[in-house]
């Protein structure tokens, strides 16, 4: 009598998926891949807005206090251009220090850079003023004059940044983004 089991056609046909199986099973993950890649992008686009402009907000604090603790006036200059924009934190003049290609202030006569921000295009993100420098006066932490500082992404969504002359922020969006106020 012999031992041995053979296979029947319904068990060797039920060892793997078939080549149309495995297909329908791959079309129907890249559909559902492709429709999710926009809103990713969008996400993404989105922490970049709220993490520029948290560092910006920051930044605004930091500057006030900077003029505070070196006893000096320290200013927050804003540039932009056709491929990216820029605030840089330094003395002296609003006209003596520019944003470097490598994300360095670039100061001429006796203006020190402290600090600068490059938003090149591929962040997606921009920073526009009302104002090209706004100066922290050391003895009280005012700024003079006030503005509008605003981040914007490539999707027209906003972070408005309004100094006040006390030197204070407030931030607000007129867009609809999470975790912030409305304007």
């Amino acid at each position: 009598m012999d031992t041995k089991h053979r296979a029947t056609p319904a068990a060797l046909r039920s060892r793997g998926l078939s080549l149309i199986e495995l297909a329908i099973t791959l079309a129907v993950v890249a559909i559902v891949a492709a429709s999710a890649a926009p809103s990713l992008a969008s996400l993404i686009d989105a922490r970049r807005l709220d993490a520029a402009a948290n560092e910006l907000a920051a930044d605004v604090q930091w500057v006030r206090t900077e003029a505070v603790a070196r006893n000096r006036p320290v200013r927050l200059s804003f540039h932009s251009s056709a491929d990216a924009s820029c605030w840089i934190v330094h003395t002296g003049a609003a006209a003596q220090c520019r944003c470097g290609s490598d994300a360095t202030p670039v100061c001429a006569g006796d203006a020190i850079g402290i600090k600068s921000v490059l938003l090149v295009g591929a962040e997606r993100v921009a920073v526009a003023a009302n104002v090209a420098s706004i100066v922290f006066d050391p003895l009280h932490g005012t700024a003079t004059p006030t503005g509008t500082l605003r981040l914007i992404d490539v999707h027209g969504r906003a972070v408005h940044h309004v100094v006040n002359i006390m030197g204070r922020v407030r931030s607000c969006t007129p867009s609809s983004l999470a975790g912030w106020r409305a304007c």
